[in-house]
């Protein structure tokens, strides 16, 4: 464990060098905060509890959104870029003489780089957007509590979707195909763009039973303290059964690449 947590601090380290790259998604998750709740506001003015929120949770939605866009890498730009181009370069043989698990290690990595965005480009946004607009605030140090883990869980999932993409580079010998498809789902289905509480009939069904809803939509319902008691244990269990069912496909799908690689290899 030791191993892994100095490489979730290189993680963090790594991404914490880019100061101006920091800066410019603190301005363009604020340009595209003010963007979005602007047009909320338009929204929300004519159908007032459009989705179960009023205004001001509906605000509080679109930064929360701003806030875990980087962080849960909703659209893409984690570590799954580098994953696929050493899978493509043959570097990733590399990788797997190493005497740790793959999945474990990339995993490791990628929480010190969330981490990172979540305080270095999340919390200014977030904090922006409460001063400048009258947006819902929890009430307890518990839903903060709550909503924490909750994102901590989303963030999970959205590795092992990740983790399962890059991985596919492994047959597809380019991964940037199965990369933008992932980005343009996870732009729908996070509920960046609308919460999937608006989503209608079978759609919203399904939009909401997908893993993409672990990311956003769990998490800003748990700060808006729309899960309570059991049902907090219930958005839990959704997340972390989607959190073991993709990470379980995850390791099946690299036992199989570690196969393949040892033949291409032999």
């Amino acid at each position: 464990m030791r191993l892994y947590a100095a490489v979730a601090a290189g993680g963090f380290r790594r991404y914490a060098t880019y100061r101006m790259a920091t800066v410019a998604g603190v301005f363009t998750n604020t340009v595209f905060g003010f963007v979005m709740a602007y047009t909320y506001i338009a929204l929300w003015s004519a159908r007032p509890q459009l989705g179960g929120y009023d205004q001001s949770q509906a605000l509080a939605y679109v930064w929360l959104g701003q806030a875990l866009l980087a962080a849960c890498a909703m659209f893409g730009g984690g570590f799954e870029d580098e994953l696929i181009a050493r899978i493509r370069t043959g570097d990733i043989a590399i990788d797997l003489y190493r005497p740790v698990d793959l999945q474990f290690w990339w995993l490791a990595g990628d929480v010190g780089r969330a981490l990172f965005q979540l305080l270095g480009r999340g919390v200014v946004p977030m904090a922006i957007g409460a001063l400048v607009f009258d947006i819902a605030l929890p009430g307890s140090p518990l839903t903060w509590l709550a909503f924490l883990l909750a994102v901590a869980l989303g963030f999970v999932v959205s590795f092992a979707v990740r983790y399962l993409v890059a991985l596919s580079a492994f047959w597809l010998l380019d991964g940037a195909g199965a990369a933008q498809i992932a980005t343009l789902s996870g732009m729908f289905f996070t509920g960046m763009l609308l919460p999937l509480n608006v989503f209608p009939g079978l759609l919203g069904d399904i939009a909401r039973a997908l893993p993409w809803s672990s990311l956003l939509q769990v998490p800003a319902d748990v700060y808006l303290g729309k899960h309570t008691g059991w049902g907090l244990v219930g958005a839990y269990a959704f997340q972390g059964g989607w959190a073991l069912v993709l990470l379980g496909a995850g390791r099946l799908l690299q036992s199989a690449a570690t196969r393949r690689v040892v033949v291409q290899g032999g």
